[in-house]
């Protein structure tokens, strides 16, 4: 794939490359996976996230659902607003916190839905790590804000807070919590880390894996040689933080993924890592350090275990498509569309079909959510019927 830089990208990347390898020689050589994907990504001020380059929608690296439509984010106002009502019902604030919230369009979806529904939201808060996108959300909320008169507020937080009582969301965020990467040898696991030879990152095999880290199915299955695959330790650690820290509430996430049957499935030879750049998907986790998206599917059926180690209540799995069906995703669109006027009805339908379509994200994408004393908010026949939480529950 021709992709022409500028010399200021060409800069960049070179010395982020450069700084890369520097750590590798300065650890005997080898780098872990997760290392490289936390510089490539995170790096400050040379990382992907922490650059400052334009990422998301048409003319960034990748477009999310809420950049595709409204629609997604009125549709989760669906499962959220009983729960925001058995809050305010309680005397306790009304907040929502976002992690990773892109360009804040979900955010301010939500909030004009919960407008259009006459809730009035106390909080929006974001836990966003990436500066540009931070400064992007806080126009756009404000925006929002004052255009419906809303007396919503927002803080942008560093860390997650402790005891929280409402709604966690997080649109696309597991996926770039940075993974390890192992390799199937001779009959072993081992760590596939990152060397630099001839001045070029490269894939480089190093220890034995401990057998305590491989879930069941990598020490029971029939892999082939050289099957490579990924693990999930701080996407999990990630997960069991935020299930320790909600209080009473619901956890509401959607990424594409699968579960551990499907995730390390025999045929999948060589693990799910990508890199995207300019809607391009690249297969090479080297190319282009700092100006590549890196990214990974997520594992749920760890990603559930690690929740339930917290004692949340309830753990939900299911497609987007099917969360939004449930939601109501289609009544939502001809509340705001009119089918008999093509012109005004088409893009609506354009997007329902990328959002529910099984080619497109409908099935890849999937919806995962937890709960935690919602009991004590919630009546049980509320509680048992929210909507987007009613489908099968593939756990």
């Amino acid at each position: 794939m021709d992709i022409t830089l500028t010399s200021l990208e060409t800069a960049h990347t070179e010395h982020l490359s450069q700084k890369i390898m520097a750590e590798i020689a300065s650890k005997g050589g080898w780098m872990p996976f997760s290392r490289y994907m936390e510089m490539a990504l995170y790096e400050p001020g040379m990382g992907y996230y922490s650059a400052g380059a334009h990422k998301l929608g048409a003319s960034g690296d990748f477009t999310t659902a809420p950049e595709l439509s409204p629609l997604f984010g009125a549709a989760i106002v669906e499962t959220l607003l009983p729960i925001l009502e058995g809050l305010q019902a309680q005397g306790l604030p009304t907040q929502i916190l976002e992690f990773g919230a892109g360009t804040g369009k979900l955010a301010e979806s939500i909030l004009s839905r919960l407008h259009d529904l006459g809730f009035s939201l106390d909080r929006y808060d974001i836990i966003e790590i990436s500066p540009d996108l931070a400064q992007r959300q806080e126009e756009r909320l404000k925006q929002v804000v004052e255009k419906l008169a809303l007396s919503t507020q927002s803080n942008w937080l560093s860390s997650l807070p402790g005891n929280f009582k409402g709604i966690i969301l997080a649109n696309e965020v597991i996926d770039a919590i940075p993974c390890d990467a192992i390799i199937f040898q001779n009959g072993f696991w081992y760590w596939q880390g990152v060397s630099a030879i001839d001045g070029k990152l490269t894939w480089s095999a190093g220890q034995p894996v401990e057998q305590s880290l491989l879930p069941e199915t990598l020490l029971t299955g029939n892999f082939s040689e050289g099957y490579l695959t990924e693990l999930h330790a701080p996407a999990n650690a990630w997960m069991r933080q935020v299930a320790n820290h909600l209080d009473t509430g619901l956890f509401l996430t959607f990424d594409y993924g699968f579960p551990e049957s499907e995730y390390y499935h025999a045929q999948r030879l060589e693990g799910t890592l990508m890199a995207h750049h300019r809607h391009h998907a690249i297969q090479d986790p080297f190319h282009l350090p700092g100006l590549c998206d890196l990214t990974t599917h997520v594992e749920w059926s760890q990603i559930a275990r690690s929740a339930l180690e917290e004692k949340v209540d309830d753990v939900y799995l299911s497609n987007q498509a099917s969360y939004l069906l449930d939601a109501g995703i289609g009544d939502i669109a001809l509340e705001i569309g009119d089918p008999s006027k093509p012109e005004t009805f088409l893009p609506i339908s354009n997007s329902l079909q990328k959002l529910l379509s099984e080619a497109e994200m409908g099935e890849l994408f999937k919806v995962f959510a937890f709960s935690k004393k919602l009991s004590e908010i919630l009546p049980d026949h509320v509680l048992e019927d929210l909507p987007g939480l009613r489908g099968r529950n593939r756990l």
